[in-house]
């Protein structure tokens, strides 16, 4: 399901995805390489300063299985002070272990978890959805456990995120927002109200 007219084309890839949050504060860029439902993911979130968050730049590598599953993250943010990184693998006994910038690393099941979120990305949202092809089946609906991570702290914990496909897009329901996004031919996000937009 793509824009309204429906007329958006496939992407072709390897291909870089780019978008601007709607306030013009912030902006995403990833190379994506696609193989079947596999993805190699290398992109940069870089966010001005707000009431919220300082300004900082988030740098990440991911890749899924072939299922669409995440495997491996792993997330570098630099601060004006300082530079943190974060990796969380996902092993064969469907256990998280996460290393935060400590070296501290700790193990969890995240409630079966499977995916990866990280709070103001568009990119990671594509990853339930196109693993669960909810995108493609009208009036399917979905709700799932994703290992959330927040930035810039780098906190992590588990949220639950619903996906409800209807005829304007798909109703998404976060720990962040309820609102409707749209998404291209391959299940990645076109407009996120209130988050970002691609460009």
């Amino acid at each position: 399901m793509s824009e309204a007219d429906g007329s958006e084309e496939s992407t072709r890839w390897p291909a870089i995805l780019t978008w601007r949050a709607h306030d013009g504060r912030r902006m995403e860029s990833v190379r994506v390489q696609l193989s079947g439902d596999r993805i190699k993911a290398h992109g940069r979130i870089v966010a001005a300063a707000t009431g919220s968050h300082p300004a900082f730049s988030a740098s990440y590598d991911l890749v899924t299985d072939e299922s669409g599953a995440t495997k491996r993250l792993s997330l570098t943010i630099t601060l004006a002070e300082r530079e943190r990184q974060l990796s969380i693998a996902h092993d064969e006994e469907n256990m998280w272990l996460v290393q935060d910038h400590s070296g501290e690393t700790s193990r969890s099941a995240y409630d079966g978890a499977v995916d990866v979120d990280v709070i103001f990305s568009p990119f990671f949202n594509a990853l339930p959805i196109r693993r669960t092809r909810v995108f493609q089946r009208p009036g399917e609906s979905v709700t799932l456990p994703v290992v959330y991570v927040r930035v810039p702290d780098l906190s992590v914990d588990v949220a639950t995120i619903g996906y409800t496909t209807g005829a304007d897009g798909i109703k998404l329901n976060s720990p962040v927002a309820e609102t409707t996004i749209t998404v291209d031919d391959d299940g990645f996000i076109l407009n996120y109200p209130g988050l970002a937009e691609r460009i």
